[in-house]
């Protein structure tokens, strides 16, 4: 297994070596187990991550389960994605694809049991008055009236609420704990309601669903999980995990560990603010190239080497921490350094004139895709006496220590020949339409003229041969790193997507496919868009900037 995933150490890595050690367990076995109410983000990578490379590491199995006990949110579309962005981070699970709902059967049952043995009740408090019944962390709850029924009036209400004979919210199944517990998840939690809704992978099957912390558990315990990892946040929860364990007769008896979560600045994590994104049209969608989700930097053209390298760096702790953005951008820049293909692409065009290029002629420069990566190869770029060249590369007043483009001086192209800026082209409001220069035939990279010292050098492409494409550049979605409270998306960034309709690229991005990644010189990272770019109209997405920009602002 490859260093990228292996040597960062963490405290749960200590834990697996030492139950393998002990002989506690012969075979580690993890899951990752998603609720498919919504499209996975950056922060379930970092648990794909870790549990699937914990079990690949040290020759274990990792499950991919489907924790589907809410049919009102759950969706086949968030299903498909969810597979499809454990797929793409590199993990497989092989033959061990499961589903909560599968154990639906099974959970019944042991809910029955724990009728019979007095530890469950139905209850027709309704949901408002559950709450109020709870108590509060500095005072106790109150018992339910309906908490003394007998066995045999409790089974018969449950049997009739999966038949389908009551309402939706007219009664539930609790759990008999301690009204008076410290711990808040203890006062008697629902195991069960009642929803007449049709469910993704089990239809219409059900009247009644289980709440997650009751299927959650047993889940494992079916499948034989050792090592059952969730996020801190489920640590309150792990007593009443157990206490489900210890009161069912249970095959197998998993064991729970708290890390802590991912929390990325210029983002938000949690689904229901995600989704609102969607609804209100503030993005696409889910996979928008702004949105956190997986599939949203993947159409960003974030690669999964990039992304597992972030995982691995941020290490896996107890403590919650915030990590700031520039890390997983600085992540894909490392990666596609070294991967990515150097381009030529004018975004905001202006168009150049060479007076003494020889009229009609085109000639073919032999250009290398990386200089420092030969085994990337080259290609042919065509130059001709009529090019483009970025706007903002030529000033007709330079500022001081400007080092481009302006009247009476020199300039390379990158990989051609030395200009002389002769003059300049205005329409009627005194706009700069076209710069008019001169080349130096001497000077073509390459031969010996090429040495003559000059201020700096762009980039261009033959007005004749190039591309026009669309170019979106992509920002940062928030403008605050904590995007919190009842204002949040008051702190979206208006500038997080600019689209630019007419850009100019070098023909041989014609050529290029779905989520192909180059660097545009001088520009940025950019993909060719996953969704939207079609043959003809090729729609290039700007992954990161060469640089980080917001460190400065």
């Amino acid at each position: 297994m490859s260093t990228e995933t292996t040597q960062a150490a963490n405290f749960l890595r200590t834990i697996v070596q030492e139950d393998l050690k002990s002989g506690k367990h012969e075979t580690i076995v993890t899951r990752f187990p998603p609720e498919p109410n919504g499209y996975l983000h950056i922060g379930h990578a970092k648990s794909i991550c870790l549990n699937f490379g914990l079990a690949k590491e040290f020759g274990g199995r990792c499950h991919l389960r489907f924790d589907d006990t809410n049919p009102v949110k759950e969706d086949t579309e968030y299903i498909e994605s969810i597979k499809e962005s454990v797929r793409w981070l590199g993990f497989s699970w092989g033959s061990h694809l499961y589903y909560a709902s599968e154990y639906f059967e099974q959970l019944y049952q042991w809910a029955e049991y724990l009728i019979q043995q007095g530890k469950a009740y139905v209850d027709d408090l309704a949901a408002d008055e559950i709450r109020a019944y709870r108590g509060t962390l500095t005072e106790p709850g109150k018992e339910s009236p309906w908490r003394n029924r007998s066995v045999e009036e409790n089974l018969d209400l449950f049997r009739r609420m999966r038949a389908g004979e009551f309402p939706d919210g007219a009664k539930v199944l609790r759990a008999k704990i301690d009204m008076a517990s410290p711990n808040m998840n203890f006062r008697d939690p629902v195991m069960y309601r009642i929803l007449h809704a049709t469910h993704p992978h089990v239809g219409d099957a059900w009247r009644i669903y289980p709440m997650y912390d009751y299927a959650h558990g047993q889940s494992d315990a079916i499948e034989g999980i050792t090592h059952s990892i969730c996020t801190l946040e489920f640590e309150g929860h792990r007593p009443l995990y157990e206490w489900f364990l210890d009161n069912l007769p249970v095959p197998h008896r998993p064991r729970q560990y708290e890390f802590a979560r991912l929390n990325l600045t210029y983002a938000v994590m949690s689904k229901r603010k995600l989704l609102q994104l969607v609804k209100d049209g503030d993005v696409s969608g889910w996979d928008d190239p702004r949105m956190p989700t997986i599939m949203g930097i993947r159409r960003r053209g974030y690669t999964p080497e990039a992304v597992r390298s972030f995982c691995e760096t941020i290490g896996v702790g107890r403590s919650d921490s915030w990590i700031d953005m520039s890390i997983l951008e600085e992540s894909v820049r490392q990666d596609l350094n070294e991967r990515a293909p150097r381009v030529m692409a004018v975004l905001r065009p202006l168009r150049l004139v060479i007076e003494n290029y020889p009229d009609g002629v085109a000639e073919e420069l032999t250009i290398p895709y990386h200089p420092q990566k030969p085994e990337l190869g080259s290609r042919s770029v065509p130059f001709c006496g009529e090019l483009f060249i970025e706007r903002d590369d030529f000033a007709e007043m330079p500022p001081k220590g400007f080092k481009r483009m302006s009247p009476g001086e020199e300039i390379r192209l990158r990989g051609a020949y030395i200009l002389k800026c002769t003059g300049v082209e205005k329409d009627a409001d005194g706009t700069v339409t076209a710069v008019r220069c001169t080349y130096d035939p001497e000077t073509r990279s390459g031969l010996p003229g090429s040495d003559r010292k000059v201020k700096g050098v762009i980039h261009w492409v033959s007005a004749r041969h190039a591309v026009t494409a669309e170019v979106r550049l992509y920002d940062r979605l928030f403008t605050d790193p904590n995007p919190s409270g009842d204002d949040w998306k008051e702190l979206l960034n208006p500038a997080s997507m600019e689209i630019l309709a007419d850009c100019r690229l070098e023909p041989s991005l014609a050529a290029a496919r779905a989520e192909d990644r180059f660097q545009f010189e001088r520009q940025g990272y950019f993909c060719v868009d996953l969704k939207d770019s079609t043959e003809g109209a090729p729609v290039f997405n700007r992954t990161v900037t060469l640089r980080d920009s917001w460190t400065k602002k």
